[in-house]
């Protein structure tokens, strides 16, 4: 049976915190789970590509799980990456997401291995049928190699737990075209920042988002403004994020999600090797387009939320 699930609004996709030897430090990022949901987002993914998933060990992604689980306390959904090397593995992380209890799972293509599009398919039918969590699909063809096109999609109709489309491709008609073929089957979520506003008009029911974890009353509000029509106001708002937002587009994008969160006081902006520390200049870049946002940034639309902390 096709699990009742609402997801909808500003996911973001939390970071996951190290001390300073790079070991897990599970109460700072619990710290800045409960952070986000203070400020007012309405789900959180946690072990996605910028809770750097494929630098954990199982027991570290569990963890971060029971975490997220525990902090949220049924106040928001909270979804749990699965990036793993074979099916098999992603089936056992799945698992263990379940006994955790989370509220389901996003799941993205076999790593490393570049599969043909009935491969990739078969990776997410394979993985779906045996969990029965809800299961969000993960596209992001320039991170992870393979293109989850509307055709691979709209093949997977028949796997019911799979409920949720993430596509972080950057080409928005694709919401069209999915929902073109199967019609609304599946809930949509964007997964790039700097295209969310257009997604939202292709018809976007969600965001994960990466700078949403430096600024998620904004990240909200601009989501819930985008969704009620009011592109005016949008439109203001966007403009000011947008230079932030073009950096989820990074390959460094951890690093500097990670540094604006800093600056913010929410965490820390250490990451795993292979991940390193942004370079001196590209340092004082992101320092630089924060201090401009920090200094013009804009006050806030009534959208609903409740007041900051």
């Amino acid at each position: 049976m096709k699990p009742a699930i609402s997801w909808e609004g500003v996911f973001p996709a939390v970071t996951t915190q190290f001390r300073d030897d790079y070991s897990l430090d599970i109460d700072a990022t619990a710290k800045v789970m409960e952070g986000l949901i203070r400020d007012g987002v309405s789900g959180m993914i946690v072990c996605g590509t910028v809770g750097e998933n494929c630098s954990l060990t199982t027991a570290e992604k569990i963890q971060v799980m029971e975490a997220g689980k525990a902090v949220a306390a049924g106040r928001v959904p909270v979804i749990c990456g699965i990036a793993e090397f074979t099916s098999e593995f992603a089936i056992a992380t799945a698992k263990e997401a379940a006994k955790v209890g989370v509220d389901g799972i996003m799941l993205m293509p076999a790593l490393v291995y570049s599969s043909k599009p009935h491969e990739t398919a078969a990776h997410f039918r394979t993985v779906s049928k045996a969990t029965d969590l809800p299961v969000m699909i993960y596209n992001n063809p320039p991170v992870y190699k393979n293109d989850v096109t509307p055709d691979v999609v709209a093949s997977l109709v028949d796997c019911e737990t799979i409920v949720c489309f993430k596509e972080s491709s950057g080409d928005t008609r694709r919401f069209i075209d999915l929902r073109n073929k199967v019609g609304d089957r599946f809930i949509m979520f964007a997964g790039l920042d700097d295209v969310v506003v257009e997604s939202i008009a292709m018809g976007a029911q969600g965001w994960v988002s990466g700078m949403s974890n430096a600024f998620p009353r904004e990240g909200e509000t601009l989501f819930r403004l985008a969704r009620a029509g009011r592109y005016a106001e949008a439109m203001k708002l966007y403009e000011w994020f947008m230079p932030l937002l073009h950096l989820d587009a990074r390959p460094d994008l951890v690093q500097c999600i990670k540094l604006c969160e800093h600056i913010m006081g929410r965490g820390t902006f250490l990451t795993r090797p292979p991940r390193l520390a942004l370079l001196d200049h590209e340092k004082v870049e992101v320092e630089a387009l924060m201090a401009t946002a920090l200094k013009t940034r804009p006050e806030l639309p009534d959208v609903g939320l409740k007041a900051a902390a």
